[in-house]
This record gives structure tokens, C-alpha cells and sequence, in this order.
């Protein structure tokens, strides 16, 4: 029996208190849980600390406890607006459709936060009831609400959302919006998202000035598999530039064969770095690109012939290392160079006589100190 009316809650504060220390985390943690609802209420305030290692605890050991329910719902709607936001991350690991109601009473809060983490929590609850909801938070004038409506949308892999979607994907002011609806789409892995990606990619918002950004979007195509390979393939023959380097890399990332051919010539673009990104590509299919780029050794671009002997450094090929060497003896300097440095990454040892004697001379000695290099990492 209790004496004191709050003694339990002061035992549940003692037990969080421990969370924070690694040796006595297991023992607290099951504690609490012993506890059960009598701890809900310390837990709850406790989703407000200033140490963030300590919240996943907490909500975890909320998820444990059995009738927690009522206590978190009630959290949602009256407590400090951080702690509002944490429970309804703990919602959305519950996934009980109870709490469903309150989520969507939360969405039209007024902290933003807390409508983000909500959509979130309706998304990872599942009832596709809630999808009008979710679609009405695509305008909302927080990016970090757009950005979670995207993705809990994505989570139900409804086509009929996808158009919705898409226009936050091509018409935000965000690129970090957009980057959530690439995801979403890309998540869903059906082949209805694979028009709209495409569009993105070809959209200079994406990766002017910002390509950085546009690896987001690059993974959530590759995510559409064997299905976007032959959009892809398109892509290569696009006006822009920036569109034919990242469909080359994509395209060498799925390792589909349906590509070699085109990725072959796609070599032979005259802009460094869609040549660059298409040899690169080619290396990802192994002995089977050997041909090909062997063949474009012959092409009087000296840039063109670098990207090739780049691409074969990385291809351990019995083929390559004679051919190499012959490269050696290229006109150009820059091909050279790069002969020697792909005959370092190759590693073979028959290369090692041609290499001492770049090495050995002192006709070009940037080259030479490089030879003298490669040949140590090569011994």
C-alpha cells in the first residue's frame, strides 16, 4: 500500500532519472514498466527534456505500457507543445487506430510541429480514411508539414494521391519539400510514380546549382527498378547535359544489360561529364562493358579516351592490363596520366616494366614521380 498519494509517481521519476545511465537503463526501463500507467504521467512530462538521447526511451517504455492510451491522447491536445509533437511520434509507433480521432483533430493545430509529427503518425497507422486529411497538408504554409504529408501519403502507395504529390514535387518553393515527395513516390516503388520522377529529373530546379540536392530524387528512381530503365535510357539522349550524366548513373547503379549498349554510346558525349558519369556507369556491369570501352580507346577525343581508361582501371579484366600500357604511349598527356593511374588500380604486374621507365625518366617529372608511386603501391 501507497502511504503517500504521489509516492509512485516519485518512484517513476527516480527510474527516468536512470534512463541516462547505460548501467542502470535496463533495470529502470523495467521498472517503469512495473509501474504502468502510474509512470505514463512522468514519462509523458519527461518527453520535454533537453537531453535527446533520453526521449526514445521514454516513448518506448510508453509503447510498452499497457492502457497508456488515454493518457497520450490527452497529451496531444493540452500539453506543452513539445511534448504534443513526441506523443505523437508514440501514436504512430502504437498504431492503434483509436488514437486516430485525436491525430486528425491535431492536424489543424496550431504548431506546426505537432501537425507534422501527426501526419507522420496517421501515415504509420495505415487507415487510408485519412488520406483527404493528409492531401489538405500539401498546402500547408509549413514546409515541414508538406514535407510530412508527402511522406505519409507515400507510406499508403495510393496512385490516386500521387498526382497531388507530384505537384509538390515539381511546384514547391522548397527544394527540402520537394525532396519528401521524391521519396514518398520513390518508397512506393509503383510503376504509376515513374512518369512524375521522370518529369523531376528533367526540371532544372532539381539541379541547377543544387545537385547536391537532386541525389534524393536520383535514389527514388533507382528505387522504380527494371520499370524506369527504358525512361531512362531516353533520358540519355536529352538536350541538358545534367539529364544525361545522372540517367547514365542511375542506369549503372541498376546494372540493367538492357543498357550497355546505349551507356556505350553515351561515351562518346562530348560533355566531360556525361562521358565521364556514362564510363563510370559501365564499370558497375563488369567484363561485359570491357568490349565497349576498349572500343572507345579509338575515338581522337583525348577526353573521351581518359573517361574509357578511367573506367578499365576499375575493371579487373585480363583484357585490360596489355591494353593499357599500350596507352601509355598515348599523344596526349592527360591520357597518360591516366593510363598510369588506372594501371595503379589494377595492380598488375605486368605492368611494372612500362611503369620503371616512365619512372626512370626524367622527360616529364610530375609523371614520373607518379609512376615511381603507382609502382610502390603495385609492389
Amino acid at each position: 500500500m501507497d502511504w503517500f498519494p504521489n509516492s509512485r509517481q516519485a518512484q517513476a521519476q527516480k527510474w527516468i532519472n536512470q534512463l541516462a545511465d547505460d548501467s542502470r537503463r535496463d533495470s529502470a526501463t523495467l521498472e517503469l514498466i512495473k509501474l504502468g500507467t502510474d509512470a505514463v504521467p512522468s514519462l509523458i512530462e519527461a518527453l520535454q527534456t533537453q537531453d535527446p538521447g533520453l526521449i526514445p526511451y521514454c516513448q518506448q517504455i510508453l509503447v510498452r505500457i499497457p492502457l497508456a492510451l488515454p493518457e497520450l491522447i490527452k497529451a496531444l491536445a493540452s500539453a506543452h507543445p513539445l511534448i504534443r509533437g513526441r506523443v505523437a511520434e508514440v501514436l504512430g509507433i502504437l498504431k492503434d487506430s483509436s488514437a486516430i480521432p485525436a491525430l486528425l483533430l491535431a492536424l489543424k493545430g496550431e504548431y506546426f510541429t505537432v501537425r507534422s509529427r501527426s501526419a507522420l503518425a496517421l501515415g504509420n497507422i495505415g487507415d487510408a480514411r485519412v488520406i483527404p486529411e493528409l492531401l489538405l497538408l500539401l498546402k500547408d504554409p509549413e514546409a515541414e508539414v508538406r514535407s510530412a504529408a508527402c511522406i505519409a501519403l507515400g507510406s499508403f502507395g495510393d496512385p490516386l494521391a500521387f498526382d497531388e504529390i507530384a505537384n509538390v514535387l515539381l511546384d514547391d518553393v522548397m527544394i527540402e519539400v520537394r525532396q519528401s515527395a521524391a521519396q514518398a513516390l520513390g518508397d512506393t516503388r509503383h510503376p504509376a510514380a515513374i512518369p512524375l520522377l521522370m518529369e523531376a529529373l528533367r526540371d532544372s530546379f532539381w539541379w541547377f546549382e543544387r545537385e547536391q540536392a537532386a541525389r534524393i530524387l536520383l535514389t527514388s528512381i533507382e528505387k522504380m527498378g527494371p520499370g524506369i530503365v527504358e525512361p531512362l535510357i531516353e533520358a540519355l539522349g536529352d538536350k541538358e547535359g545534367t539529364v544525361r550524366k545522372f540517367a547514365a548513373i542511375v542506369l549503372g547503379n541498376l546494372g540493367d544489360v538492357r543498357a550497355l549498349e546505349e551507356l556505350g554510346m553515351t561515351v562518346y558525349d562530348l560533355h566531360h561529364e556525361v562521358s565521364s558519369a556514362a564510363a563510370e556507369a559501365l564499370t558497375k556491369f563488369g567484363s561485359k562493358s570491357v568490349e565497349i570501352l576498349l572500343e572507345a580507346l579509338k575515338h581522337p577525343e583525348a577526353s573521351i579516351r581518359g573517361c574509357a581508361i578511367g573506367a578499365l582501371g576499375r575493371i579487373q579484366d585480363a583484357r585490360v592490363a596489355p591494353v593499357l600500357i599500350e596507352m601509355l604511349q598515348d599523344p596526349e598527356r592527360l591520357v597518360r596520366v591516366q593510363a598510369v593511374r588506372s594501371l595503379g588500380e589494377l595492380g598488375d604486374r605486368r605492368a611494372l616494366p612500362a611503369l620503371q621507365e616512365i619512372a626512370s625518366s626524367r622527360a616529364d617529372r610530375e609523371l614520373s614521380a607518379l609512376a615511381k608511386q603507382i609502382l610502390e603501391s603495385i609492389k
